[in-house]
């Protein structure tokens, strides 16, 4: 039960930076700028941490696992971010949401091809999947059951969705050789390595005036500490525990969490439809949690 209760804290802080980033963006910031700023300030107070501690590792075991590793960085930091964010400037936020929340989906039915013999899933189990799926459509839609279809923004944003599914399947044989908090490290520094392609076609950064504004500087670090820093170590923890698909149906939570959060600091309404979909993603969530 407590790593249920820690994945539904670290997707509930994940559904909050939606708000956070918003705040950046309105000071100036890029969504880039953004990503690259909170990695950097998670990877330094980790890499911190790690020589500290007397078992601190450069590389991995060999070759193979540091190109994963590289991989891990693409899709659990980089290219995730930017296909996400690139994806709401040429479709609807809307389209984005139900888009990339669905990567529980798309998982599941990844571990049940790769690991079926390991992470074997049942009928009971899928239809609560799916059920959970139903709710965080009904959330994300609140009501308006019309799709813009914009190809090019819902295959980025399928392309997010694609990425978390394959840094969760890569995820399940790391944790169980590598702590969580190398891993994690390796996600943050390759993250960061693979963003610099980038900034040599879009350059640019903030100005130190924007940094040092107290607004900044206050959702940077919510942002760089609390929300990458110990949400990946925690997360990659609960995957450990919980194994992937468990772990990764927590995700239908996240816009629940984000309209939470923009009713609190953005004062925007909360409808029925965000109540019905609610239910409907807990009554999913306790299926797809039932092993029989």
């Amino acid at each position: 039960m407590k790593y249920h209760l820690v994945a539904f804290a670290i997707v509930a802080i994940w559904g909050s930076t939606f708000v956070f980033t918003k705040m950046l963006l309105q000071n100036g910031l890029s969504p880039a700028q953004i990503f690259t700023l909170r990695f950097a300030i998670a990877y330094i107070l980790l890499l911190a941490f790690s020589i500290a501690q007397k078992n601190f590792r450069l590389f991995c075991d060999n070759w193979r696992d540091e190109l994963l590793m590289v991989v891990l960085g693409l899709t659990g930091g980089s290219v995730y971010f930017l296909a996400e964010n690139a994806a709401m400037l040429y479709t609807t936020a809307t389209n984005t949401s139900l888009i990339v929340c669905s990567c529980p989906l798309f998982a599941m039915l990844a571990f049940a091809l790769l690991y079926r013999h390991s992470e074997r899933i049942t009928r009971v189990q899928a239809l609560g999947s799916f059920v959970a799926f139903l709710g965080m459509a009904v959330v994300v839609l609140n009501g308006r059951f019309v799709l813009h279809l914009s190809p090019l923004g819902d295959m980025l944003a399928f392309a997010a969705c694609l990425c978390w599914v394959v840094y969760s399947l890569l995820m399940k044989p790391f944790v169980e050789r590598y702590s969580t908090l190398f891993i994690t490290r390796k996600v943050f520094i390759y993250g960061l390595v693979t963003i610099i392609p980038y900034y040599l076609i879009v350059p640019g950064f903030p100005s130190l005036d924007v940094l040092l504004k107290p607004e900044v500087i206050w959702n940077l670090l919510f942002l760089g500490v609390v929300a990458s820093m110990i949400c990946y170590v925690v997360w990659n923890w609960v995957i450990s525990k919980l194994g992937a698909v468990v772990a990764t149906n927590w995700i239908y939570f996240n816009p629940i969490t984000t309209i939470l959060f923009a009713w609190w600091l953005l004062h925007e309404q909360i409808t029925v439809w965000f109540l019905l979909g609610t239910v409907f993603i807990l009554g999913g969530m306790y299926l797809a949690n039932r092993k029989k």
